[in-house]
């Protein structure tokens, strides 16, 4: 293994091993009852974090941090896919041990330790909402969506320069102020895998799992359709190409 790529696999194992303990610990220390301002801490929190090993890790990795980002990366076509499954290793063995060494810490897992779970019975104004699976699977799957598009377009294009990492913590923070009361909004499988591991409770974990996937790839295609029509349409527009006749 050259050291170019142990450095990244590295990176990508201390960035989701961080974000998954501040994060998942944020959930576990706020609870499931502290309503609206709850959430929004813990969104706050997962935001921060993403925000500030992406500005860490970004230059030595790309700071991905969810295996999700890395399949749409991947599937965007910017990475190689031995890379790209080193990557998802990595991160998946960061969150697990993220969320076990939150185990350790707290003393056991009576506080959930940030498991992710649907909604049941949720109060919403007059009314109470139960997240069945399918409508969780698509919150999980769109979710992932809006946050790999925000990579790809920015962190990948490199239309926002330095500033990427804070479009994706933004995105991160405004996704689980959404979701989170709803499904947990990890939208992560490194995320979601790590506290079901040290919990032992696996509840919807296919869910969990393979959602944020879905709309990872559903992104990186939009992502690469868009930037070819982009560039069918720069190149209409120029000066003596064959999508311009001379009478115009």
């Amino acid at each position: 293994m050259s050291n170019r790529i142990a450095a990244k696999l590295l990176a990508e194992f201390i960035g989701t091993f961080s974000f998954v303990f501040i994060g998942a610990g944020a959930a576990a220390v706020v609870g499931s009852g502290a309503g609206l301002n709850g959430i929004t801490a813990v969104a706050f929190a997962h935001g921060l974090a993403i925000m500030a090993f992406a500005f860490a890790y970004g230059p030595v990795s790309g700071g991905h941090m969810n295996p999700a980002v890395t399949i749409g990366v991947l599937a965007a076509g910017a990475m190689r896919v031995g890379e790209a499954v080193g990557y998802i290793i990595s991160q998946l063995i960061g969150g697990i041990a993220g969320s076990l060494l939150l185990r350790t810490v707290l003393g056991g897992d009576t506080t959930g330790l940030g498991l992710p779970a649907l909604a049941h019975g949720l109060a919403l104004g007059a009314t109470t909402v139960t997240i069945t699976p399918e409508a969780g699977f698509m919150i999980e799957a769109v979710l992932a969506f809006f946050l790999v598009t925000v990579v790809l377009s920015t962190a990948v294009a490199g239309r926002a320069g330095s500033l990427a990492p804070l479009a994706i913590g933004m995105t991160l923070t405004f996704n689980i102020v959404m979701g989170g009361a709803l499904t947990g909004a990890p939208f992560n499988p490194a995320r979601a895998l790590g506290p079901m591991v040290a919990t032992g409770h696996f509840n919807d974990a296919w869910l969990y799992l393979t959602a944020p996937i879905v709309g990872a790839i559903v992104a990186a295609l939009l992502h690469t359709g868009l930037a070819r029509l982009a560039q069918q349409g720069m190149a209409a527009g120029r000066p003596g190409s064959a999508a311009q006749s001379p009478a115009e």
